[in-house]
């Protein structure tokens, strides 16, 4: 009898030690098992919005290039439409810009995604206007909460005091089958928020609340 309960002690010493690792291992890459497709707003031919020589289209890339670091390093399985300065327009389109935005839907809607985040800046002439905003579509019903949760984010952690807005006559983003969203993670045209959309450190910090987000969505 004591043979016995010695043995089933040390089973539970076993059963307490993994059960602790794989709680561990969960918390550290608490996006296994998703997939998540990341798109670069504009590239090549189409710079997007810019500022003297501060174009859109490099921001967009940089933060998502980090942004997939990030996923990965938290389990994702993360898919990009562009890595480098380039479109996705198909080569002798009559119209490249439509041709660019159709290629993109159909990479995420063929895709085993979750969700996508498409990251662009937003500009305006009016340069006083600066925050982070969700824009979402009503393809899927959860786009509304997810562009909530995202919204919330930016108000709290990125000086951002701007509310979702439903898109629903943008080309791309209506012929997206998946859940996700159009991201604009602050304004070109405004000169603090180009400052700092330009610095390692607050790409960094917008890489952790995009990443947070997710996190929150998933789990």
């Amino acid at each position: 009898e004591r043979m016995y309960k010695f043995k089933m002690f040390l089973i539970f010493i076993v059963l307490v030690c993994v059960f602790d690792r794989v709680d561990a291992f969960i918390k550290e890459v608490p996006l296994l098992g998703r997939v998540i497709y990341l798109d670069a707003g504009h590239g090549g031919v189409d710079p997007g919005a810019y500022y003297k020589d501060i174009y859109e289209e490099d921001i967009n890339l940089s933060i998502t290039l980090k942004l997939r670091d990030s996923l990965e390093k938290l389990g994702a399985v993360v898919y990009l439409t562009r890595d480098g300065d380039y479109d996705l327009s198909t080569p002798n389109a009559y119209l490249r810009k439509r041709s660019d935005l159709g290629n993109r839907a159909k990479m995420i809607n063929e895709s085993s995604a979750d969700i996508y985040l498409s990251l662009h800046l937003n500009a305006s002439s009016n340069t006083s206007w600066k925050g982070a905003q969700a824009f979402y579509d009503d393809i899927n019903e959860e786009n509304v909460e997810l562009a909530k949760i995202f919204q919330d984010a930016f108000n709290k952690n990125l000086n951002s005091n701007r509310t979702i807005k439903e898109i629903s006559n943008l080309y791309m983003y209506k012929n997206i089958k998946k859940p996700g969203l159009l991201l604009e993670l602050g304004f070109i045209s405004n000169p603090n928020e180009r400052y700092l959309l330009r610095q390692n450190w607050y790409q960094d910090k917008v890489v952790r609340v995009l990443s947070n987000c997710l996190i929150e969505i998933f789990n």
